[in-house]
């Protein structure tokens, strides 16, 4: 889901709404939920469609982490309304495509571990090279819940560098394609 009529095409007739259901009724789908990392707003306009349609979604994967907590927060406007539905969360861009590392106010294992903290179903992190494994194998075995006072510190230290959207650019380039990154391009 990227854009606001997303969700109106996908339960239009002959929608992919249509063609997933069928899926479902034949046994070759199990669960069904759906993605994206744009904007809260497209998730809660994808939610209240379904609703419409008497539609109640397995899953939801969106970007979750310490500077999503401060710009269009996919944390704060879409996970309640997940949990209330019971509606499993999946959580991605823990590192914001590796631009929040970039912003040097936070760790890899603070990145991950600040979104294992949430309450979410999983955890999804990019591994292309064996350090990268390493790393989130390392997380997980040091892994205990982030006191509310390591959230509050760790939310300080990020909230300046997160205000404009500047390590999240999935959310704000109209053209993003990961390979490039400069927070003064933003403004």
């Amino acid at each position: 889901m990227i854009r606001l009529e997303d969700p109106d095409r996908i339960f239009a007739s002959s929608g992919a709404h249509e063609a997933m259901a069928e899926a479902q009724k034949a046994g070759k789908v199990r669960h069904v939920g759906f993605t994206g990392h744009k904007d809260p707003y497209v998730h809660l306009r994808m939610l209240d469609a379904a609703r419409a349609h008497g539609v109640h979604f397995d899953a939801v994967q969106m970007p979750l982490n310490v500077m999503d907590a401060h710009f269009r927060s996919f944390q704060h406007q879409v996970l309640p309304v997940l949990l209330k539905e019971q509606i499993g969360p999946l959580a991605m861009k823990s590192m914001g495509n590796r631009f929040i590392l970039e912003s040097g106010v936070v760790s890899p294992i603070e990145c991950l571990h600040y979104t294992m903290t949430l309450p979410v179903s999983v955890v999804i992190t990019g591994i292309d090279r064996m350090e990268i494994l390493d790393q989130a194998l390392e997380a997980t075995r040091t892994f205990q819940p982030m006191t509310p006072e390591q959230t509050v510190a760790l939310l300080a230290r990020t909230a300046t560098p997160a205000a404009a959207g500047a390590y999240e650019l999935f959310k704000t380039s109209a053209h993003f394609d990961g390979t490039a990154h400069n927070p003064d391009w933003l403004g």
